[in-house]
């Protein structure tokens, strides 16, 4: 069989500094910004000539957190439950051939500070040090198919978690200056409702933590509503 070597273009800087909390899908939580940085041989202005020109874009990318655990012909996707099997072809899950993931997301600029080009994007659904392949310009006329119907992920993910933020939290995130979209950010992450899905069926209250920027955030989960208990800086 051929092999192919592929060369990382960029890496992505996250706000999400752990696979855990991360939306499924992008776009999502609109507040989820990163910078993507080129690697040195594509760190020249020329590669992008034009790209700010373009809404949106796709990222293809390695799921580099998983690569190295193998791939399953079968999964069990997060939409159903965990609880039904599908074909890996047949889902976006992390675990594949060869490790291969895509992404479309907002394009918010283009930035080139002290020698090194980045793009700044929106709508992000990917871990920090995440390394990019490949960028193309999303084509609305091309790619967004009005009349295409998705099986099992046929409609965007609603949950019914609400949030609220403990008197500590909301003091916390008053007293930041670097974060404006800090509240709206959380809030959107939670209500996406992270937990794995054999949880979600729990009724007594549930404890979590997730690391944001550079925040631990600790959350408790009764029914279907979040309470952000605190936020610390790491």
């Amino acid at each position: 069989m051929d092999t192919y070597q592929i060369e990382p273009i960029g890496y992505i800087s996250s706000p999400y500094k752990q696979k855990f909390a991360i939306p499924r899908q992008p776009r999502l939580v609109p507040q989820a910004k990163a910078k993507l940085l080129f690697c040195q041989n594509f760190n020249r202005e020329e590669f992008v000539r034009g790209i700010d020109k373009f809404s949106h874009l796709w990222l293809l990318f390695r799921f580099h957190e998983t690569a190295d655990k193998g791939y399953s012909a079968l999964v069990r996707p997060p939409r159903l439950g965990g609880n039904e099997k599908k074909g890996v072809f047949a889902t976006r899950a992390t675990f594949r051939p060869n490790g291969i993931g895509m992404s479309a997301v907002k394009l918010e600029g283009v930035e080139y500070e002290n020698g090194q080009l980045a793009l700044l994007l929106s709508g992000i659904d990917l871990l920090d040090g995440t390394p990019i392949v490949d960028i193309k310009p999303y084509l609305p006329y091309s790619d967004a198919m009005h009349d295409a119907s998705a099986g099992f992920a046929d409609t965007r993910p609603e949950t019914h978690m609400t949030v609220s933020f403990s008197e500590q939290a909301d003091e916390f995130i008053a007293a930041q200056t670097s974060y404006p979209e800090l509240r709206d950010f959380i809030a959107n992450v939670l209500k996406q409702d992270p937990r794995p899905a054999y949880k979600k069926q729990k009724q007594e209250t549930q404890f979590y933590g997730m690391t944001l920027f550079d925040f631990n955030i600790r959350w408790q989960v009764n029914e279907s509503h979040n309470q952000v208990i605190e936020i610390t800086k790491q």
